[in-house]
């Protein structure tokens, strides 16, 4: 074998290694990835540990015939919400039905936000759409979001969009879309939720 023949198959067996040195730490950094939840979770805490049930991701509520069901991780309150809102979740739509009392023959979009919410205990008497522009804290919440403004309110419960707009029937109902109306909304969520 000549020098040129060894040193092309140094350069090759070299490679070849660098090669399976790199698709070793590829799966070692794919299979021991922290999920985007634990990511975000690990880049909050600035350093300190932060218990497991915090970063734990959000399990979604499912759709089955129009009822939704929430899933096992959710929190009792978010569970008392979405069983709030599947107990009306097909009466009909009627303009100021909720306002004056949470039980009603109807609700319109802020009624029946306020009646699921009132399930969980966030709210103590009901709110027209205004009023939930302002509600609890910004921004979107980990169990429930409220996007509210002049004209409408609905909501997201465990990934499922609460709502009198754009669902099925009439009247207040669920939907995987998260989008019911256009325009500009203010988000709210009730604080750890």
């Amino acid at each position: 074998m000549t020098l040129t023949h060894r040193f092309a198959d140094r350069r090759t067996a070299t490679l070849a290694g660098a090669i399976a040195l790199a698709a070793a730490a590829f799966m070692l950094l794919s299979i021991g990835s922290p999920s985007r939840a634990d990511a975000s979770c690990a880049a909050s805490s600035g350093g300190l540990s932060i218990p497991s049930s915090d970063c734990a991701p959000v399990k979604k509520a499912r759709l089955i015939n129009g009822k939704a069901v929430a899933p096992a991780s959710a929190p009792p309150r978010v569970k008392k919400v979405i069983k709030a809102a599947n107990r009306i979740r097909n009466k009909p739509y009627v303009y100021g039905g909720g306002h004056g009392s949470f039980n009603d023959s109807g609700y319109d979009c802020s009624g029946s936000v306020s009646y699921a919410l009132r399930g969980g205990r966030f709210i103590s008497s009901p709110l027209a759409s205004t009023g939930y522009m302002n509600w609890e804290k910004r921004g979107e919440g980990k169990w429930i979001s409220v996007y509210s403004n002049f004209d409408h309110v609905s909501m997201i419960v465990a990934g499922l969009r609460f709502d009198t707009a754009s669902t099925p029937g009439d009247g207040p109902g669920w939907s995987k879309s998260h989008y019911s109306t256009p325009g500009s909304f203010s988000v709210r969520h009730p604080g750890n939720y």
